[in-house]
C-alpha cells in the first residue's frame, strides 16, 4: 500500500473549511482511480510535544506509489489537487506526506 497523509492547521473558519472539505473535496478524491480508502481523524487531533495547531488530518490510500501517480496525473486527480489549494491556498496551512508501506 501506499499513502498520503495531509496534515491541515486549524482554519480560521472551520466551519467552512469543514464545509468544503466533506462536501467538495473528499467526494472530489474518492473518484481518482486507484483509491482505495480514505480516512479522517475523528476529534481533536493532540500532539506528544510542542503546540497543537491541528484540526484534521486525512489519509487516502492506493495500491502502491505506481497507482498514486497515475491517480493524480488523471484529470480527477489535478482537479482534486486544485481543489485543495481553494481551502488550504498557501502551504503553510497545510503539510502533506507521501509514503509506501510495507508489512513487518
Amino acid at each position: 500500500m501506499a499513502g498520503l497523509v495531509a496534515i491541515y492547521k486549524k482554519p480560521a473558519d472551520i466551519e467552512a473549511f469543514e464545509k468544503h472539505y466533506f462536501g467538495t473535496h473528499i467526494p472530489l478524491a474518492k473518484t481518482m482511480p486507484g483509491v482505495r480508502r480514505y480516512e479522517v481523524s475523528r476529534g481533536p487531533v493532540s500532539v506528544l510535544a510542542g503546540p497543537a495547531d491541528v484540526h484534521l488530518i486525512g489519509t487516502v490510500h492506493f495500491d502502491d506509489l505506481e497507482a498514486m501517480k497515475r491517480a493524480f496525473a488523471s484529470p480527477e486527480g489535478r482537479a482534486t489537487a486544485a481543489d485543495r489549494r481553494l481551502f488550504a491556498p498557501d502551504d503553510t496551512g497545510v503539510q502533506i506526506l507521501v509514503f509506501d508501506t510495507r508489512e513487518v
